[in-house]
């Protein structure tokens, strides 16, 4: 019995190379014809997106459809509001989902998709606003739009001119650049983003707080001014902050001892079981405010070189301590 195998595919590196080169050209020269493109038309389309009471419903079908969720993804997380909705899905019964005072941006290359042209006829009876982005001004979905934004290109990226590749890439290009226009019109800030990104490192910078990585309560490591050097120590080895504080009966930070403090008086020979918290403690501390931002307490560390800051209330009294090993294991840093 004769087996029979399949011929494997004839592969030309240099063929290989040849081609990516090519298709990045194609798809560079794809965003930067969208220039000649930007005129009143996308102004007017930012204005829209930017007064819209609901939300900004992005649809499309295949590739658009894929395009459209990244679109919409990339609204939501820089202050608009904005979900997709499949536009099969939406003739069945997710059509609910639009409301009158949502926007529809719809995005389709040829203009012509039947699942997004089916439901345009109820859009407009809906009275709910339409943004098309389509490479046919003479297209279905480009007459129908109140707004249309050319996102046409010569030739796709694909040697067939058929897959959708450049087409494609300049669609989230434009998406891109509606996200863009819009988050500078609504003043879009840093912390903004951080709020829809808790989960990321830029949230995690700009929304921790001190008081949510610090040690408190008897975690806090300190002593009265007249304790004793081994009171001092043990103090700073049971809490394991590396310093301890030293306060006075208001709880009001006097000085601070770290392991670097310990390292120099042994090394000038002094002798130590003698002497008072008060009499080696290091005067005027490093403090930060309980309700500043973590990396505000990151950045005064590696400013003054120090591995651990004191935390104090809003009546300057000591309320916690952390370390750049709090500050890791927060990943704030």
């Amino acid at each position: 019995m004769t087996s029979q195998h399949a011929t494997a595919p004839k592969f030309e590196a240099e063929q290989a190379i040849r081609l990516a080169r090519e298709t990045l050209d194609i798809e560079a020269a794809a965003v930067l014809g969208l220039r000649q493109h930007l005129g009143p038309s996308f102004a007017h389309a930012v204005e829209m997106m930017l007064r819209v009471s609901g939300r900004v419903v992005v649809m499309g079908m295949g590739k658009s459809g894929h395009i459209g969720r990244k679109i919409a993804a990339t609204l939501a997380s820089t202050g608009t509001p904005a979900m997709f909705v499949h536009p099969a899905e939406a003739s069945h019964g997710d059509l609910g989902m639009i409301k009158p005072a949502d926007l529809v941006l719809a995005i389709s290359n040829s203009g012509e998709s039947e699942e997004l042209t089916a439901i345009l006829p109820v859009l407009k009876r809906m009275g709910t606003p339409l943004i098309a982005m389509t490479g046919k001004v003479e297209s279905t979905l480009a007459r129908h739009a109140d707004v249309f934004l050319d996102c046409g290109v010569e030739k796709e990226a694909c040697p067939l001119n058929l897959a959708p590749t450049a087409s494609t890439t300049a669609q989230l290009a434009l998406g891109d650049a509606l996200a863009v226009a819009l988050l500078d019109a609504r003043g879009f800030k840093a912390e903004d983003f951080a709020r829809s990104h808790p989960g990321g490192a830029l949230g995690r910078k700009l929304l921790t707080h001190v008081s949510d990585v610090m040690r408190s309560g008897d975690a806090v490591p300190k002593v009265a001014p007249q304790a004793s050097f081994s009171e001092l120590m043990r103090e700073m080895s049971i809490k394991g902050l590396g310093a301890t504080a030293i306060v006075d009966d208001q709880g009001q930070v006097l000085g601070i001892f770290t392991d670097g403090d310990l390292r120099r008086l042994v090394e000038k020979g002094i002798d130590l079981r003698a002497t008072t918290a008060q009499q080696v403690m290091h005067p005027k501390p490093s403090t930060i405010a309980r309700d500043a931002l973590a990396v505000e307490a990151a950045e005064l560390m590696e400013h003054r070189c120090i591995t651990s800051v004191l935390v104090l209330d809003e009546a300057g009294q000591l309320c916690g301590a952390l370390n750049s090993n709090d500050l890791m294991r927060a990943k704030v840093i």
